[in-house]
C-alpha cells in the first residue's frame, strides 16, 4: 500500500502556516485515508468551503500535521467514513452547510439542519429552499422485535446543552444510541466570514461556553500564523495562566457533577465552592469570571490587574489544600463503587477517533496539544500522565491529577510575567493558517483564509466532533440507569460543535 509521505511528496501545495496544505485528486484523497488508517494517523478534523473539501491529520507517534484537501467536483467528492468512521460526522455537517455531497458515505442523514432554516446548504454559493421539518434521530439501523427506544432531549435541565439520544433498550441495557445536536446552531461560519480577526475573535470566544479561553487562543493562533505575526512574550504567559485558570475550574465543575450523580454531597459541596473562589479571583484578574474575550489576536486585551496575581494565587492555594481530601474520597469504597467499570472507552477507540483530554488520557491515549504543538509552553514542560482503566473512576483521578498539574503551571506563568506589552498591531495582510490549544475537553484546532486582513473562510474544531462518536460507542452495552452519569463523566458538550 501507498504511504502517507509517497502521496504527499508528488501532491501539490498551497501555503497554509505553520503547515502546507497539500492538493489531492480525488484517488489520491481515498489513498491517504487508507494509508493514515494503516500508519495509524488521526483524522483531526474535516470541513469544506465553497469549492474544496479539506481535512487534517494528526500523526500522534511522530507529532506532526497533515493538512489535504480535494475538489468538490460537481458538488461531490469521495467520502472517508468507510475508511475513517470519525468522518461521519463531519460529511453530515459539510452537505448541511455547503451542500457538497460525500459519495459513499456511511451515513447520509441530516447534522445540523433539522428543517428549520430559511435556507438550506447557506454556506454553498447558491443556497437552496428550506428543507421539510424531520423526525430527530431517526437511525439507519434495524431495532429488534424486543427492543424500546428511549428518546432523550434536546431539554435536559436548566443549564445543560440542548442534544438529543435516541436509546434502543432491552431490559435495563442500552443496546444502540444515536445523538443529533444541532439544536443551538449558530451561523458562526457565516457570521466570522468578512469581518477582521479581532471582531471574529468574539464569535470564537463564543463557540463554547467551558472552552472560551482555549478557542480564542486556538482562533488568535491561527490569525498568527496566517500573518507571522509574533506575540510578546507577557502575552504568551498570560495566556497559559488564563488557558489552566479555564481547565481547573471546568475540572473542578465536572468533579462536582459527577459526585452529585454518585451520591456524595460532599465533593459536590467541595468543588463547587473551589471553582466558585476560582472564577471570582479571574474576575478580579482578567475582568470577566470566565475570562471571555481576554485572548485576541496578537496578544490579549488589557494586562492582568494590579492585584490580580494575589487574588489568583491565593484561590489556588485553596484549591491544592483540598485537592488530597478529594483524592480520598475518591477512593473510598463509597464513591468508587458507583464509579469504577462506568463508561468505559477503550483505547484502541480513543486512538482511533482522536479524543483528546482527560477522556482520551484516562483510556491510555496519551495525545496532549500542548506537547509539541503549542511552543507557548516549552518552558513550562507539562506533565502528562495517563491511565488505562478507561471508566468514570479513572476520568475523575485524572481531573484531579490535572487540576494539580494546571496550578503548578498557573503559579510557573505567574512568577514568569516579563516586562512589556500585551498585544501587537495586526497587519492587513492576505494569508491561511492554522491554530491549535489544549481545552479542558481536548485539543481545540481553527483553521482560516484572510483577505487583506478579513477572514474569508474559517473552521473551528471542537473536541466534541470526537466525543460524541465516542459517547454513542460508550453508551452501548451501559446500563440505562447510568446515563446521566456517563455523559457528566465523558464531559459531553454541544455547543462548540453546533457552529
Amino acid at each position: 500500500m501507498t504511504t502517507v509521505d509517497a502521496i504527499l511528496r508528488d501532491a501539490p501545495a498551497e501555503i497554509c502556516r505553520p503547515w502546507l496544505r497539500h492538493i489531492l485528486r480525488h484517488d489520491e484523497w481515498i489513498a491517504l485515508a487508507q494509508a493514515a488508517v494503516a500508519e495509524a494517523r488521526v483524522l483531526v478534523a474535516l470541513w469544506a468551503d465553497t469549492a474544496k473539501v479539506h481535512a487534517l491529520f494528526l500523526d500522534p507517534a511522530g507529532l506532526t500535521i497533515i493538512a489535504v484537501s480535494t475538489p468538490a467536483e460537481a458538488g461531490s467528492y469521495p467520502a472517508l467514513s468507510p475508511f475513517l468512521p470519525g468522518a461521519a460526522l463531519y460529511e453530515r455537517m459539510i452537505h448541511d452547510l455547503w451542500g457538497h455531497q460525500a459519495t459513499g458515505a456511511a451515513d447520509v442523514r441530516p447534522w445540523l439542519d433539522h428543517g428549520h432554516w430559511l435556507l438550506s446548504q447557506p454556506m454553498s454559493t447558491r443556497p437552496g429552499p428550506p428543507g421539510q421539518p424531520g423526525q430527530p434521530g431517526v437511525p439507519n439501523y434495524f431495532e429488534p422485535g424486543d427492543t424500546m427506544i428511549l428518546p432523550l432531549g434536546p431539554i435536559w435541565g436548566p443549564l445543560d446543552e440542548a442534544a438529543h439520544l435516541r436509546l434502543s433498550v432491552a431490559g435495563p441495557t442500552i443496546r444502540h444510541a444515536d445523538a443529533l445536536l444541532g439544536f443551538t446552531h449558530k451561523g458562526t461560519l457565516a457570521l466570522m466570514r468578512g469581518k477582521s480577526p479581532r471582531i471574529a475573535a468574539r464569535f470564537a470566544a463564543r463557540l463554547s461556553g467551558d472552552a472560551t479561553v482555549a478557542h480564542s487562543v486556538a482562533f488568535s493562533r491561527a490569525v498568527e500564523a496566517a500573518m507571522e505575526v509574533e506575540v510578546p512574550a507577557r502575552a504568551v504567559a498570560l495566556r497559559i495562566a488564563m488557558m489552566e485558570i479555564e481547565r481547573v475550574a471546568v475540572h473542578l465543575d465536572t468533579l462536582a457533577e459527577v459526585g452529585r450523580l454518585a451520591d456524595s454531597p460532599i465533593v459536590r459541596s467541595r468543588c463547587s465552592l473551589l471553582r466558585e473562589t476560582l472564577v471570582r479571583a479571574s474576575d478580579i484578574a482578567f475582568g470577566h469570571r470566565l475570562m471571555m474575550d481576554c485572548a485576541i489576536p496578537g496578544g490579549v486585551a488589557a494586562d492582568i490587574a494590579e492585584s490580580g496575581s494575589e487574588a489568583i494565587l491565593r484561590a489556588l492555594g485553596d484549591i491544592a489544600s483540598q485537592l488530597s481530601s478529594i483524592r480520598r474520597l475518591h477512593d473510598g469504597a463509597a464513591l468508587s463503587s458507583r464509579l469504577v467499570g462506568v463508561g468505559r472507552a477503550g483505547g484502541a477507540l480513543a486512538a482511533s477517533l482522536g479524543v483528546g483530554g482527560v477522556v482520551g488520557r484516562a483510556s491510555g491515549y496519551a495525545f496532549d496539544a500542548r506537547i509539541g504543538f503549542v511552543s507557548d509552553y516549552g518552558q513550562f514542560a507539562p506533565r502528562i500522565a495517563v491511565r488505562h482503566d478507561g471508566d468514570a473512576a479513572a476520568r475523575q483521578h485524572q481531573r484531579i491529577f490535572e487540576i494539580e498539574e494546571s496550578l503548578r503551571l498557573i503559579g510557573a506563568a505567574l512568577d514568569y510575567l516579563p516586562d512589556g506589552p500585551v498585544t501587537v498591531a495586526l497587519p492587513q495582510v492576505s494569508g491561511e493558517g492554522i491554530g491549535c490549544a489544549e481545552s479542558v475537553r481536548g485539543d481545540v484546532w481553527h483553521w482560516l483564509r484572510l483577505d487583506h486582513g478579513q477572514i474569508a473562510a474559517v473552521f473551528p474544531r471542537d473536541p466534541g466532533w470526537a466525543l460524541w462518536p465516542l459517547a454513542e460507542r460508550v453508551l452501548e452495552g451501559a446500563a440505562a440507569e447510568d446515563i446521566d452519569l456517563i455523559r457528566a463523566s465523558l464531559a459531553l458538550n454541544a455547543s462548540g460543535m453546533d457552529l
